[in-house]
């Protein structure tokens, strides 16, 4: 089914929000660019009219600081619900305690066999451009959870380790875990 476009989208001059909108609103007017222009378009509108948002993230994202943006989409009442997939979650973890300590290699895609075993090696974990390195982010984090015990068995039940990261990181500031990371990161 063909869309017509209505004036109002064919006015170049016309501006709906900030410089991104605006840029859009003049720009993307043909092809897949017009498709994201009507898909924002529709985003807003269905935010307008009362509607919910929920944003679906699976990989580690968060290692883009995607959580910067969803932060402000949340405080500006534009994303409402996020569901994750565990990734999310260790990563920011990681992030948190660690992020001083990545070594960027941007260079990544001409390693070679012998390159990638020497940052093993160092035992620097790569996630494409970015390594994590073991000590300063695993083995602390894996340090605070030891002491707490796993959730089989701590509560003999079948928790999701998300569950587990959770209940320790839900409530900032008063619980085990924050406590314990902020005396490890120090």
């Amino acid at each position: 089914m063909q869309r017509k476009r209505t004036d109002n989208a064919a006015d170049v001059r016309r501006a709906k929000g900030g410089p991104i909108s605006e840029f859009i609103d003049r720009h993307y007017r043909h092809f897949n660019a017009a498709v994201l222009k009507e898909a924002a378009d529709g985003y807003r509108d269905h935010l307008d009219g009362g509607g919910k948002m929920m944003i679906t993230v699976a990989g580690a994202m968060s290692t883009a600081e995607l959580g910067v943006s969803l932060a402000e989409m949340i405080r500006q009442d534009k994303v409402h619900a996020i569901t994750c997939t565990g990734a999310n979650l260790e990563e920011d973890i990681f992030n948190l305690v660690a992020r001083s300590h990545y070594e960027r290699i941007p260079n990544y895609r001409e390693l070679s066999p012998q390159q990638e075993e020497q940052l093993l090696n160092r035992h620097l974990n790569r996630v494409t451009d970015t390594c994590i390195p073991e000590e300063e982010a695993m083995r602390r984090i894996e340090s605070v959870f030891s002491k707490n015990g796993s959730p089989r068995r701590k509560r003999r039940s079948e928790s999701f380790p998300t569950s587990f990261c959770l209940r320790f990181c839900g409530n900032a500031g008063s619980n085990n875990f924050t406590r314990s990371i902020r005396r490890t990161v120090g």
